[in-house]
């Protein structure tokens, strides 16, 4: 199968990935506590409930714009068109950018603080074992133009 025709994955990992970040975090606050301030709970709480929210809006507008401009979502499937409009304007990869953030969120909210920790962790794996090999695919579909997009957009944030 030469480059052209290669997926960019066999297997959608990221949604496993930060599944297992959330389950890690719980599983880790359990046993290995970290306090997290009884007072003013209503500050983290607002802050985790607003990074949610603002995930959510993050993953529908980039699911949407996938759709709109007739490419897939799933990450173990060929794109057919470069999106760069929409939330990708500002970055590669909005989906994994909301669920960072959603991640991070729900560790406010249930003042798990390693719920951050493990948002982070995901984030770079997401990285190697995802967004690596998404990058190549596109850049052999795409060529050029993915490398001017690449200049012009960063991949997180």
């Amino acid at each position: 199968m030469n480059a052209y025709r290669m997926k960019p994955l066999a297997f959608p990992w990221p949604p496993l990935i930060y599944g297992a970040a959330l389950a890690a975090a719980f599983l880790l606050q359990a046993y290995f506590p970290l306090a997290a301030a009884e007072t003013n709970i209503w500050i983290p709480r607002t802050a985790g409930g607003i990074l949610i929210l603002m995930a959510i809006v993050l993953d529908v507008w980039a699911m949407r714009t996938l759709l709109d401009c007739h490419t897939t979502i799933l990450p173990n499937r060929c794109s057919t068109h470069l999106v760069t409009s929409g939330p990708y304007r500002f970055t590669r990869n909005p989906i994994y950018l909301g669920y960072t953030l959603a991640t991070a969120g729900i560790g406010l909210v249930m003042l798990n603080p390693w719920c951050i920790v493990t948002a982070m962790i995901a984030a770079v794996l997401t990285s190697i074992v995802a967004i690596k090999r998404e990058e190549l695919h596109l850049l052999s579909r795409f060529g050029i133009d993915f490398e001017r997009y690449c200049n012009g957009t960063t991949r997180w944030i």
